[in-house]
């Protein structure tokens, strides 16, 4: 029998992300132009697709080449490290017995459904019940898939893969002790005027400066496309098919501003992917973590920046005049980073968001010791969000029901978006000491040699570091809090006049 090679690896791996991209383009199009009455049968049709890809994976002909490849000397650095990659992958995916697979499923599948009837009710209530058997599901995934030192060990592995739970412990800690006091600060300060954001801004006018915008990061039009959804997303089929979607109110321009410039970080860093390394390891990023560090690093560090509207608030004025011609720029800044604490995750500022994904990794870390009972969780809630953002949380909407990352079984994934932002600032810190004179660029309008940084340092990489190695090799250091700390004294304390 003819032994396997690395040529029947990737041939396996391609075919497998071939179905994977199809889903993901029936995803796409779900969220972008599917009728109503095509939802039942695109159910049907995903899960199809699912099925085929988890059968093409689990393939046992397949686990066979894998550790055959695995023990084979011939291969160069990155052959072993993309079959290495995929050999994990494999032996995590092997440990879910079908049984579970499709017990998780129907688990799941009622929660969700559970989750809208609450939310349509306002009431958690309706919730409580399925949430306790999606919370006893992943406690059984974690025994299933191991641990060494916590159970949520192996749920954050599966978003952040190597990351440990201590770490992120430790991490929050320094959330609670510097940052929620220096928020404290700011609340004690006036108001800075933010009146001007919450006019009247066509529909029109702002998609166009939208598209002026992802051009200007340097997405490629020719390799992506935007369009509306209700949730803005990014979604690829290969770094030469990058597609991002946007969402626009026209009572608040910075719901379209921001999201553009969020999503188009995101495409970027899939678009500077390898395109030799389609469908391999070494051709999808690191993690949701790093995914994330390049939508923030953009969407704060960039596009909340007083250089970046030094570039473009011209533009802004220019296209909303009855708006915006009578504010001075430095007001601009100031009221697109106004801080105040809110009840709502995806609408908080770039400080008090922090304290929203700590609440939730307080409780889902809780929840899997066992410390933390469901019957319970909502009280929970409001006692947390009173403790750290000082706000009551009026109904169940507001509070506990608001996201639907439970309802979907994702335990283990809140804290990759404070990662992602601490990562962020490390970076950018890391690439105005490579790029002499990066801030002075940003304020002409040209983002091309911090895009090219990005690209050189993280896009092109793939998965061949870990988070945590790819931070020490790209800035000398793993990832420290400190970096974030400093930069937002700096400058909200410009802002607020602290």
């Amino acid at each position: 029998m003819q032994k396997p090679t690395y040529e029947d690896y990737k041939r396996t791996m391609r075919k497998i992300t071939d179905v994977n991209n199809a889903m993901a383009v029936l995803g796409w199009d779900k969220e972008v132009n599917l009728p109503s009455k095509g939802a039942m049968h695109r159910t049907q049709q995903v899960s199809t697709l699912a099925g085929i890809a988890h059968e093409l994976f689990a393939d046992e002909k397949f686990g066979d080449v894998l550790k055959f490849l695995n023990e084979n000397n011939g291969l160069d650095d990155r052959q072993r490290r993309n079959v290495s990659l995929t050999l994990k992958d494999y032996n995590r995916n092997k440990k879910y017995s079908t049984e579970f697979v499709m017990k998780s499923s129907k688990v799941i599948s009622e929660g969700y459904a559970a989750w809208l009837k609450a939310r349509e009710a306002n009431d958690f209530g309706l919730y409580r019940e399925p949430l306790g058997k999606i919370v006893a599901i992943k406690r059984e995934e974690s025994e299933i898939l191991g641990y060494k030192d916590h159970p949520y060990d192996a749920l954050l592995d599966i978003y952040e893969p190597e990351a440990k739970t201590a770490d992120i412990v430790t991490l929050f800690k320094d959330v609670r002790d510097k940052l929620v006091d220096f928020a404290k600060r700011i609340k004690a300060q006036p108001q800075v005027p933010h009146e001007f954001l919450g006019k009247f801004y066509a529909h029109q006018k702002q998609w166009d400066f939208g598209i002026d915008i992802l051009k200007n990061m340097g997405y490629d039009f020719e390799a992506g496309r935007q369009d509306l959804s209700p949730h803005p997303f990014t979604t690829n089929f290969s770094p030469q098919d990058v597609r991002v979607t946007t969402r626009v109110d026209e009572r608040d321009f910075g719901n379209m501003t921001w999201s553009c410039i969020h999503e188009g970080g995101h495409a970027l860093y899939e678009q500077g992917l390898p395109v030799d390394e389609y469908g391999l390891p070494l051709g999808s990023s690191v993690s949701l973590g790093i995914h994330e560090s390049q939508s923030r690093l953009w969407e704060n560090n960039v596009g909340r920046s007083l250089p970046y509207w030094k570039a473009h608030y011209n533009k802004l004025q220019n296209a909303f005049p009855e708006n915006l011609q009578g504010v001075p720029l430095e007001d601009f800044y100031k009221g697109i980073n106004k801080v105040a604490p809110n009840l709502k995750r995806t609408e908080a500022d770039e400080l008090h968001y922090h304290f929203h994904v700590l609440i939730r990794f307080e409780i889902e870390k809780e929840l899997l010791e066992g410390t933390l009972q469901v019957d319970d969780l909502d009280k929970y809630w409001n006692k947390k969000y009173k403790e750290y953002l000082g706000v009551d949380v009026p109904n169940d909407n507001q509070g506990i029901l608001q996201d639907i990352h439970w309802a979907h079984g994702s335990i283990g994934y809140f804290p990759t978006y404070s990662l992602g932002s601490f990562y962020a600032v490390q970076f950018y810190n890391q690439a105005k000491s490579d790029i002499p004179g990066l801030e002075e660029q940003i304020q002409q309008g040209d983002n091309a040699q911090l895009l090219t940084w990005l690209r050189e340092n993280i896009h092109r990489h793939g998965r061949y570091y870990s988070a945590e190695d790819l931070c020490q090799k790209v800035t000398g250091e793993k990832l420290n809090f400190d970096h974030f700390m400093k930069y937002a004294e700096e400058k909200y304390s410009f802002i607020y006049g602290l």
